[in-house]
């Protein structure tokens, strides 16, 4: 009996760190989850939760992982607000993205392109905000996403 107490209370730690999740009704006639057994001993459920097994990461990947955040970090601080100038994600391949950057040199509206088919023109969407589809146009903090010449004047409308 003394030995499977022991084998009983070794295992105890191990599920704590699974994570063992109570379902019980209260007297109230509510439903209370916990990850403590209920004080009156009714369990309605118990469940157990444990991490799928999982690998470290290798050393140098976890340096790689540092450097690219820190550069990353690095080219956000010396990228002019992406509120303060006209940016357009393009593609070279994009029908609608040439349409958009027509209409921005007939109306002569200066832009900064990013190629998103490149790592520093993804680098600079995922900077800016993301979106799926291109041309994404970006100008104080409002995002278009296709192109639209009626959308277009509606957002350039103000601009000076």
């Amino acid at each position: 009996m003394k030995t499977l107490k022991f084998l009983i209370l070794s295992f105890v730690p191990l599920l704590a760190l699974a994570g063992t999740l109570y379902k019980s009704v209260g007297p109230d006639g509510r439903i209370i989850y916990s990850d403590r057994p209920p004080t009156d001993g009714r369990v309605e459920k118990k469940m157990d939760y444990a991490p799928d097994p999982a690998s470290p990461l290798p050393a140098y990947v976890l340096r790689f992982k540092e450097e690219l955040e820190k550069r990353l970090r690095q080219r956000a601080s010396e990228t002019p607000p992406s509120g303060s100038a006209v940016q357009l994600f393009t593609t070279s391949w994009c029908g609608f993205c040439r349409k958009a950057k027509a209409y921005l040199a007939k109306k002569q509206i200066a832009y900064t392109e990013y190629d998103v088919e490149t790592p520093e023109g993804m680098e600079a969407l995922v900077r800016a905000g993301g979106g799926q589809g291109v041309p994404i146009l970006f100008w104080r903090g409002k995002k278009i996403h296709g192109f639209s010449e009626l959308g277009y004047d509606a957002l350039f409308a103000d601009r000076p």
